[in-house]
């Protein structure tokens, strides 16, 4: 009775404050679908709504109403998201409870456990089969637009929400123009919110607006991330996104080579630049014939504020992980170094130096022709990447230079335009 009352406080106290966009639409929906820019309050939204239908489970003998919830799905891009960002995070479950309804995480069990019987488990978007012989009566699905195999999550997650008289679910992203995210728009069961990073202005750091929010001001990136716009593509932008779309498959075929490319950064330190570090590999279609060669992109392995050390040994893991033949590194900023830094991690890695001798949107050309023509494949998403993809129009976006699409460019130039013989045989496929 008492964590029922306490209950009660923390909703009334959350509907004073909530914003018109955070709080449950009516109607008779079966996906609440909210489209927000960063820092909007989705993650909030989210959890509160999962909070007051267990709370209502609670109140309720009868599982199946369609206002309560005891089994319950929570899918992220991966558990590690699922756990720090949707169970564990300042706006998480675990935070949005009140004290004596708090529920416990078992780490072991990927699940989390309410006082009153109802349990939650994490999934990952890497692993869509994962949802498969588990029955839900909700659901929330954080971040799609950054799910690995959003298409194949999402169907495995519709057939496991099951459960009770009038199953739902929650869907909270920023936006980006995918077909999945379209078709749910357009769905009749969708009740669509959009909610914009001014809109919490109140509830977030004022450097983030005077800092990193007025560098995308205006910018077609800017109405994606701030505003929670889709943005469909930018003019004079190499690729578009149905290009990208197209691109996309689950499985790739056994393959002849792989490489690993790297764009080191000029400096390291948390101002720096990327490191872009892509995987790719070539699958010879028709006996290897040079326009039968189709191109698959395998994993990113690009990240911010690395030292050279740091860069060097995580290109070396993805080398042995793909049992690549080399790795094709830039090495205009650093000469020799660059190879030497390899080195040091692993002096057997084969490394191939490459030098920009033309600018990047010359180098990027031949490359989004391979895209056009339908010879490049996408094994799963790769947001961060493919942001920068379809933004690129040869100049730098807020003054910072596109890494990864530039490692990319780097890996399928080695691949298709200037490809090596491959190994006798093919590769095993991963």
């Amino acid at each position: 009775m008492i964590a029922r009352v306490l209950e009660q406080q923390k909703h009334k106290a959350w509907m004073a404050h909530a914003h018109k966009y955070q709080i449950e639409p009516a109607g008779d929906w079966t996906t609440w679908f909210i489209l927000g820019g960063r820092g909007a309050g989705k993650t909030r939204a989210g959890a509160e709504w999962i909070r007051a239908l267990v709370a209502d489970g609670a109140a309720n003998d009868d599982s199946g109403d369609r206002n309560s919830a005891r089994a319950i799905a929570l899918v992220a891009e991966t558990y590690a998201d699922a756990r720090e960002v949707m169970i564990e995070g300042p706006s998480g479950l675990c935070a949005v409870a009140a004290d004596l309804s708090r529920p416990t995480y078992e780490p072991s069990r990927r699940r989390l456990v309410w006082p009153n019987g109802a349990v939650a488990y994490a999934f990952s978007a890497e692993d869509p089969d994962g949802l498969r012989g588990y029955q839900f009566d909700a659901a929330w699905a954080d971040e799609l637009c950054k799910w690995r195999y959003p298409e194949e999550t999402w169907s495995n997650l519709q057939l496991a929400l099951r459960l009770g008289k009038r199953p739902r679910q929650i869907a909270t992203t920023t936006p980006r123009p995918m077909a999945l995210i379209k078709r749910l728009i357009a769905a009749a069961t969708t009740t669509l919110t959009r909610a914009s990073s001014y809109a919490n202005r109140a509830n977030l750091s004022e450097a983030f607006f005077t800092e990193i929010a007025a560098a995308y001001e205006g910018t077609a990136l800017g109405r994606q991330e701030l505003l929670g716009e889709i943005v469909d593509d930018v003019i004079g932008a190499l690729w578009s996104w149905n290009m990208i779309e197209a691109a996309r498959i689950s499985y790739y075929p056994p393959l002849s080579r792989i490489v690993v490319a790297v764009d080191p950064p000029a400096t390291s330190g948390p101002d720096a630049d990327e490191c872009g570090i892509i995987v790719a590999g070539v699958a010879d279609i028709g006996g290897g014939v040079n326009d039968q060669r189709v191109a698959y992109l395998l994993a990113d392995r690009s990240a911010p504020g690395l030292s050279p050390r740091q860069w060097a040994e995580r290109a070396v893991a993805a080398f042995h992980e793909y049992e690549a033949d080399r790795i094709v590194v830039e090495v205009n900023q650093g000469g020799e170094m660059v190879k030497a830094v390899i080195a040091q991690v692993d002096a057997a890695a084969p490394v191939k130096s490459v030098y920009a001798t033309r600018g990047k949107r010359l180098r990027a050309e031949p490359i989004a022709a391979l895209y056009e023509q339908g010879r490049v494949r996408h094994v799963g998403a790769f947001p961060a990447l493919e942001e920068q993809m379809a933004s690129y129009t040869g100049a730098s976006s807020a003054g910072k230079s596109p890494d990864r699409l530039d490692a990319l460019v780097w890996a399928l130039t080695d691949l298709m335009l200037n490809p090596a013989a491959p190994r006798p045989g093919v590769r095993r496929l991963n």
